[in-house]
């Protein structure tokens, strides 16, 4: 599905299987049904890295596709089968924060969940986050995840 090509206003969501992100995608959809806005959910991934030598790979190893099953079974387990808005899927290579700027380019929104795991002490959100927050064109929103349990 292209996400780039819809008229109407956009809605971006990165995750990434944590919690916080599913709860980022849970918040950016209903702000999508509440605004009429198409979501564009995102997820990237990498090849692992090394230094100096090539890791003998699996014949099978395609990080693409298997970021994409875990992509569609992610919105799937989240927003149900047939969810109630426009939606598109977005598998990128690379690194998550440069590319979540860049496929939010032109959107109305930019959602992302917050891990919050710095070694900093009082540091609130994630690098990804931060780097967001820094360096989008468009409004951010940092969904923080809400432990039910205390």
């Amino acid at each position: 599905m292209n996400s780039e090509t819809g008229s109407r206003p956009r809605i971006v969501v990165g995750i990434d299987g944590s919690e916080p992100s599913l709860d980022a995608l849970r918040w950016a959809a209903t702000q999508a049904e509440l605004t009429g806005a198409q979501l564009d959910v995102v997820m990237t991934w990498e090849y692992p890295t090394s230094y100096g030598w090539v890791p003998p790979y699996p014949e099978d190893f395609d990080p693409e596709a298997d970021t994409r099953k875990v992509l569609e079974e992610t919105v799937r387990r989240v927003l149900g089968e047939q969810p109630a808005l426009e939606l598109h899927t977005r598998v990128i290579e690379g690194h998550p924060a440069p590319s979540l700027i860049e496929a939010s380019r032109g959107a109305q929104l930019l959602v992302v969940g917050s891990r919050g795991h710095g070694a900093f002490v009082g540091m609130v959100i994630g690098s990804v986050s931060e780097h967001c927050v820094s360096h989008s064109s468009c409004p951010v929103v940092v969904v923080r995840h809400s432990d039910d349990s205390s």
